[in-house]
């Protein structure tokens, strides 16, 4: 089948031509890769950038007046640059960390410090992933804080009427995924952003699950804080970005100490360093920091509108074919969803289909997805998890059905 016929201005064999790793057998099978809300797969650019920097630039940076050293710093300051330009930040707003977890963990820490008092609330939602539900367990059983739920429905929306009527002027901070890993429902974090900056609250939004599907420009979201990871956006593993608005960032002291995130040292006072450089402590993952950005030009560069209408028809044709599989249930269908495909088989373990479905080379996610009170929210033990992306094929898609329901028969 010919993609590129049906979605105009995009060759899903071009774009697949670009991924070495598409090449590969798994089992004597090509391999068919469905597992992209875990990680995406890299695209030559980005394999060859990292090659490059350890061949031809590798050195600490910032502190070094070398060649090697001055290449470095200016490689991974322009990266740092660039990515700002890309969410339309300001470059003292980006930060680096080691992926979207970090990001929030280094808001709950910082911002924890001066910004909450006993009795003050924090809302999230039911679908959050841990990494936005624990670190706000913890800090709010350190200070005595109220750590509130917003409900979903049974299509997996989220409940704005839940969102209302718990925000109030004891709503400190609203903190909610942008597109969930385990539903692929698409929230209204416009709506929720202003709604919270009216009743005065701050807001962080997780943003790992979005940036693979299209831009994001964080000014005009206006969240006060928002985090991603470089690996679900086709770059390297252990690098993510957490956008914060300056006037906050220069009020919240640092995360980590040592290293760059110091101006001057004595045994009676340290004074910290500059944006973004103050929550950057250590050595950073130079290379990472580099090749993030050659990740994010070569998304940059695709027909955004084009890739939405090529995964849209993924999920679609997915969809179609799985709903002729008896006892078969989706898990989130919600009316803004990006093409995830989380469903559970009557009588099935979704680990047994996983394990099958690999025999043929198709690799999917099962379990709970790091999303535990959202499954027992369905009342399910987990589920089993096809996510697509921008090199996936149609071809693909009615391969994985087929092998889906002959899996299911034997399962049986």
């Amino acid at each position: 089948m010919n993609n590129s016929t049906t979605i105009s201005r995009f060759d899903v064999a071009d774009i697949r031509a670009q991924f070495p790793i598409l090449n590969r057998l798994v089992k004597g099978k090509p391999l068919v890769y469905f597992d992209n809300a875990a990680t995406t797969q890299k695209p030559q650019v980005v394999i060859d950038a990292i090659k490059h920097y350890y061949s031809h630039t590798n050195a600490n940076v910032h502190r070094g007046i070398h060649t090697l050293s001055e290449e470095g710093t200016l490689a991974m300051e322009g990266s740092r640059e660039y990515i700002a330009q890309y969410l339309g930040a300001k470059r003292s707003e980006v930060i680096f960390t080691r992926g979207t977890t970090e990001g929030i963990n280094l808001v709950v820490h910082s911002l924890g410090l001066f910004h909450f008092k006993k009795g003050d609330e924090i809302l999230i939602s039911a679908m959050e992933h841990h990494a936005n539900i624990v670190p706000w367990q913890i800090l709010c059983n350190r200070l005595g804080l109220v750590l509130k739920v917003i409900d979903i429905n049974e299509k997996g929306d989220l409940c704005l009427d839940s969102f209302r009527s718990q925000l109030s002027h004891k709503t400190k901070l609203v903190s909610l995924v942008h597109t969930s890993n385990a539903l692929g429902t698409i929230n209204p974090v416009k709506t929720v952003v202003d709604d919270a900056h009216k009743a005065g609250a701050l807001v962080l939004i997780d943003g790992a699950q979005a940036m693979a599907h299209g831009k994001v420009n964080v000014r005009e979201l206006d969240a006060d804080f928002f985090v991603f990871s470089s690996h679900k956006l086709f770059g390297p593993t252990g690098v993510g970005i957490l956008f914060g608005k300056e006037q906050l960032l220069e009020q919240m002291p640092p995360y980590q100490s040592g290293g760059e995130m110091i101006a001057e040292v004595s045994f009676e006072k340290t004074t910290y360093n500059e944006l973004p450089y103050k929550f950057e402590a250590g050595t950073p993952h130079i290379e990472g920091n580099i090749v993030f950005a050659e990740a994010v030009k070569w998304f940059a560069a695709l027909d955004h509108q084009a890739v939405h209408a090529h995964e849209m028809a993924l999920l679609r044709r997915a969809t179609e074919h799985v709903l002729h599989i008896d006892g078969l249930r989706i898990i989130g269908e919600a009316a803004e969803k990006t093409s995830v495909l989380s469903f559970v088989v009557e009588g099935v373990h979704h680990q047994d289909l996983a394990l099958f479905l690999d025999t043929h080379g198709i690799a999917v996610r099962t379990g709970h997805h790091c999303t535990q009170p959202l499954m027992k929210r369905f009342g399910i033990e987990g589920t089993t998890r096809a996510s697509f992306s921008v090199y996936n094929s149609l071809d693909e898609v009615d391969f994985f059905a087929e092998k889906l329901q002959k899996t299911v028969a034997i399962l049986r």
